[in-house]
């Protein structure tokens, strides 16, 4: 199978099968958005969704966090990865967003990757989480599925590389929707260590590139 086929055949199964879908991440505003996603940063969604109830009622908005100390917000996070770095990231970039944009988290990818903490990853969660534009966030797991299927070449061997790739082939009104499939495969079928590759519906053309 070329790979433009299984670009075509894996975006019109999910296309299909779960045409509504967005972060496993919970939050009630981009701001908080931007906060758990870069609190997710080497964790799982799990552990954020269980630190961020509490940490949002303290701390809802930019206005209310840029008043906290880094060892304030770390009291709310220290069960996530890297804490101490993340409660300076919280603070600084909240601190950035009432100070230079207002208040508001900044839609632009030049300003959002401003912000402590944030690198293109996040602000690619957030562009299109939370402003509905054309962005493929590549984690671990697109990364791991996008090589594994074949879907992009052996030297698109960095994160911005696979992004690249994936942009040009992935029409521009579904690359939001197929960053989450792509980050679900890996999640639950194309695993890191066991894939589930019984129960993969790309089995029967899957190259398995570092399986």
């Amino acid at each position: 199978m070329t790979r433009s086929s299984r670009y075509d055949y894996i975006l019109g199964y999910y296309s299909e099968k779960m045409p509504h879908v967005s972060t496993e991440l919970c939050f009630g505003s981009v701001f908080q958005l931007l906060v758990a996603t870069v609190l997710s940063a080497q964790c799982t969604d799990k552990r954020i969704n269980q630190v961020t109830p509490a940490l949002f009622q303290r701390y809802p908005d930019a206005a209310a966090m840029s008043k906290a100390e880094p060892e304030d917000v770390l009291e709310l996070i220290s069960s996530v990865s890297y804490p101490n770095s993340k409660a300076q990231h919280l603070v600084g970039l909240s601190r950035m967003i009432v100070s230079d944009f207002g208040g508001e988290v900044p839609a632009d990818m030049a300003e959002l990757v401003k912000l402590p903490g944030v690198g293109r990853k996040t602000a690619n969660v957030v562009q299109a989480v939370a402003f509905g534009r054309s962005a493929i966030a590549v984690d671990t797991h697109v990364y791991r599925v996008s090589h594994r299927l074949g879907l992009v070449s052996p030297k698109d061997n960095t994160p911005l590389k696979v992004e690249l790739t994936l942009k040009k082939n992935i029409p521009a009104d579904v690359q939001a929707d197929a960053h989450h499939w792509l980050l679900l495969h890996g999640r639950y079928i194309c695993r890191s260590r066991n894939p589930k590759c019984a129960e993969c519906p790309f089995e029967s053309f899957c190259p398995k590139v570092g399986v």
